[in-house]
């Protein structure tokens, strides 16, 4: 059985009476890349504070490589990667300057030669000041000090901010792709769902601090269905199949997105209705991950909009 680098027992986090984080838990085991996922505020950021031992949980608990997040030794912390959202780089230093901080923290597993690789990938100067670069740039170094130090767990929240579209699709095709292949460990948020999909071989949905799911990435794209039923009169009012999540109607048609409900229970109910069709529609996870954490009673946007 391959080892457990990251687990979390009923995680909890309350800002106040506010509640971001609700008994989360969570096992990733060596070798995994996981897309952790969610809508804004869903809780992503702080679970991942609360691992890197920079935010202390309400409850709960959560560990790396066995050591308690909220005392994590320095060998433990010299094992992780840890790339921050917005790429928080210290301004004044120049990029030689900061490769030479850096450095000093991984004395073991520091490569040089890789950083500067990277660099000059990027098409960097070392004599460029952290404060002269553009947001993308700031990106690209941060990654660059990341992965210069070959961590066992790469932790990586949004990572691709600020990246443009090649570039990023390098970076997550190509580094990510390096460092499976040495055997590492990659926990990743992202906002574009298209980066997951490339990517990941799980996934973890969190949404309003709940764990919503925790799977491979192709079992939530065969759980999760839009469907839509076509009727010869307006559409039921009442939606009784098993695994409804929401809809979206018309005149007369019914869009359902459904979780793990079968073809067979889809063309049961069509039948019990009276519908006189329906078409499974091919959706991005990006759709899916859309419908699946939308609210059931969304308010509209638009006048225009229908329910």
């Amino acid at each position: 059985m391959a080892e457990v680098v990251l687990q979390t027992k009923g995680l909890t986090k309350y800002y106040g009476d506010t509640l971001a984080v609700d008994h989360f838990d969570l096992s990733i085991q060596a070798g995994c890349v996981c897309g952790f996922v969610g809508r804004n505020a869903s809780g992503k950021t702080t679970v991942i504070r609360m691992l890197m031992g920079l935010l202390k949980p309400t409850a709960g608990q959560a560990s790396i490589f066995g050591c308690d997040c909220q005392n994590l030794t320095t060998k433990i912390r010299q094992r992780i990667g840890y790339v921050t959202e917005g790429h928080r780089l210290i301004r004044w230093m120049k990029i030689a300057e900061i490769e030479k901080f850096q450095k000093a923290f991984f004395p073991d597993t520091w490569d040089g030669k890789f950083f500067s690789e990277m660099i000059d990938y990027f098409k960097l100067s070392r004599k460029q000041k952290i404060k002269r670069l553009s947001n993308g740039q700031r990106a690209q170094v941060s990654l660059a000090l990341t992965l210069a130090s070959h961590p066992e767990l790469l932790v990586m929240d949004d990572p691709t901010l600020g990246l443009d579209a090649a570039i990023r699709r390098q970076f997550l095709e190509g580094m990510i792709r390096l460092i499976m292949e040495q055997g590492r460990t990659v926990l990743f948020s992202s906002h574009i769902l298209a980066d997951v999909e490339r990517v990941a071989d799980r996934l973890i949905v969190i949404d309003k601090g709940v764990l919503r799911a925790d799977c491979t990435t192709e079992q939530f794209r065969d759980s999760v269905k839009k469907v839509r039923f076509s009727f010869e009169k307006a559409p039921p009012e009442e939606i009784d199949i098993d695994g409804f999540l929401n809809c979206r109607r018309s005149e007369k048609e019914l869009e359902l997105t459904l979780v793990k409900t079968t073809e067979q229970d889809i063309a049961d109910w069509a039948q019990k209705t009276g519908a006189k069709e329906f078409e499974i529609i091919q959706t991005s996870l990006e759709d899916q991950f859309i419908d699946y954490t939308a609210p059931k009673k969304r308010s509209r946007l638009f006048q225009w909009e229908k329910n």
